[in-house]
């Protein structure tokens, strides 16, 4: 659920080309997600490490996290009903 979260979230980045030739983007539905890059592709990339670190302090503290295309990571994750596995060594 997280990586077609953070695909969907990429899908919805936009980018701009500065006066010197390189490239700016953000995700609108994620405030403080932004990236630069010399290239288009490295803009991206970086966007999307930005994005993945911007996720993990938002889950880190149980701040919300905007909904995109369906997909709520808000909601609580069952309690474990079973048995830890045991793993030996």
């Amino acid at each position: 659920m997280l990586i077609e979260y953070i695909d969907k979230a990429m899908r919805k980045a936009v980018y701009d080309k500065l006066e010197d030739g390189s490239f700016f983007g953000k995700i609108p539905n994620c405030p403080g997600v932004i990236a630069c890059g010399e290239t288009l592709y490295l803009c991206e990339q970086d966007l999307k490490s930005s994005l993945e670190g911007w996720l993990i302090v938002k889950i880190r503290h149980g701040d919300k996290i905007p909904v995109i295309a369906g997909i709520n990571l808000n909601k609580k994750m069952p309690a474990f009903q079973g048995e830890a596995a045991v793993v030996h060594a």
